[in-house]
C-alpha cells in the first residue's frame, strides 16, 4: 500500500515593514540625533559660559588660604568656616541691613509713585499728556553724572543728609522715569472697557486703580519692582557719592570694595563675600522669574 504524503504549503510571510523601511528609518533617526546634539550642544555651551564663573567663585570660596592662591580648581578640603569669617568681619552685617533698607524702601517708593503716574499717562485724556510723556522719556536720557554735583550740594547743604542713604531713597518716592515708562506700556494693553465698566458701577478713579488696574497689572508691577530692587542692590555709584564718608551707611556693593582691599591676599574670603552679595539677587529672581519674564514681554507690546 502506497502512502501519499501531502506537504503543507509553506506559510506565506508578509514582507517586514521594518526591513522595507530600514534604511530610511535609520537615516531619519540618525538625522534627529544629530539635530538634537547640535541644538543642545549650543545651549549647553551657552549655559556653561554663564554658570562656570559662579562655580569658580563658589569653589574658591571654600578653599584654604594657601590653595586659593594656587592654580587649583577643586578644593582639597572644604572650608565652610570662610562664610562665618565673612559674617564676623566688622561692618558686614551693617552693610547687609543698609542694602536691604535701600533696596526695600527704594522698590516700595518707586512702585507706589510709578503706578498712579503710569495709569494717568496711559488711560487719561488731557491736554499736554503727550508733552508730559516726552518729558518723562527725556529724563531717561540724562546721565546721572551730569546732575550729581548740584544734587549733592542740595542734600548736603540744605537738608544735611550727607553720609546717609536718604538722598538716594527719598527721590524714589517722586517717581522713576524708567519705571513709569515701562508700566505705562503695560497699562496700554489693558482694554479700556474694564475701566468704563468700573465707572458705570460707581467706582471712582482711585478705587478703579486699586481694584481693577493693579490686580490686572501685577506682571508689569512685578517687572519694575524687580528692576528697581536689582538696581538698588547693585548700586555702587550712589553710595559712593552720598555715604562714602560714613562706613555705617555703606551698602554691600560699596563695602565689598573695602572688604577686598582689606583681604587682598585672602581670595577665598573675597569670593565668599562676593557670593553672599550675589545670593539674594539670584534667589529673588528665581522666585519671581515667571512674573518678571511675563511683565518684560508685555511691556513692549504697544507703543
Amino acid at each position: 500500500m502506497t502512502t501519499t504524503t501531502i506537504e503543507a504549503p509553506a506559510a506565506t510571510r508578509p514582507p517586514s515593514t521594518s526591513r522595507a523601511q530600514g534604511p530610511e528609518a535609520a537615516r531619519a533617526r540618525r538625522k534627529r540625533v544629530l539635530n538634537w546634539i547640535a541644538v543642545h550642544s549650543v545651549a549647553l555651551a551657552v549655559a556653561l559660559l554663564f554658570v562656570l564663573p559662579f562655580v569658580f567663585v563658589f569653589l574658591t570660596s571654600v578653599m584654604s588660604d594657601a590653595q586659593a592662591m594656587s592654580g587649583d580648581l577643586w578644593p582639597s578640603s572644604w572650608h565652610w568656616e570662610n562664610y562665618t569669617a565673612v559674617f564676623r568681619t566688622e561692618g558686614f552685617l551693617t552693610w547687609w541691613k543698609n542694602s536691604l533698607m535701600y533696596a526695600g524702601l527704594g522698590t516700595l517708593f518707586t512702585v507706589c509713585s510709578a503706578v498712579p503716574v503710569a495709569y494717568a499717562l496711559a488711560k487719561f485724556r488731557f491736554r499736554g499728556r503727550r508733552g508730559l510723556m516726552i518729558l518723562v522719556i527725556s529724563t531717561m536720557m540724562l546721565p546721572p553724572q551730569v546732575i550729581v554735583i548740584p544734587m549733592y550740594l542740595v542734600w548736603a547743604q540744605q537738608f544735611h543728609l550727607s553720609g546717609t542713604l536718604w538722598p538716594l531713597i527719598i527721590p524714589m518716592a517722586f517717581g522713576d522715569a524708567y519705571s513709569i515708562f515701562l508700566l505705562r506700556q503695560f497699562l496700554l494693553t489693558i482694554p479700556k472697557e474694564y475701566i468704563e465698566s468700573a465707572r458705570v458701577d460707581g467706582c471712582g478713579e482711585l478705587r478703579t486703580l486699586l481694584k481693577i488696574i493693579v490686580p490686572m497689572a501685577k506682571p508689569g508691577i512685578a517687572a519694575i519692582a524687580l528692576f528697581q530692587f536689582f538696581y538698588c542692590w547693585n548700586d555702587y555709584f550712589g553710595p559712593q557719592i552720598y555715604a562714602a564718608q560714613n562706613p555705617g551707611a555703606w551698602t554691600l556693593s560699596y563695602g565689598l570694595e573695602s572688604f577686598k582691599s582689606a583681604h587682598s591676599v585672602n581670595w577665598n574670603l573675597t569670593m565668599a563675600a562676593t557670593l553672599l552679595v550675589m545670593v539674594p539677587v539670584v534667589i529673588v529672581f528665581f522666585f519671581a522669574q515667571k512674573a518678571f519674564v511675563e511683565g518684560v514681554t508685555l511691556t513692549g507690546v504697544k507703543g
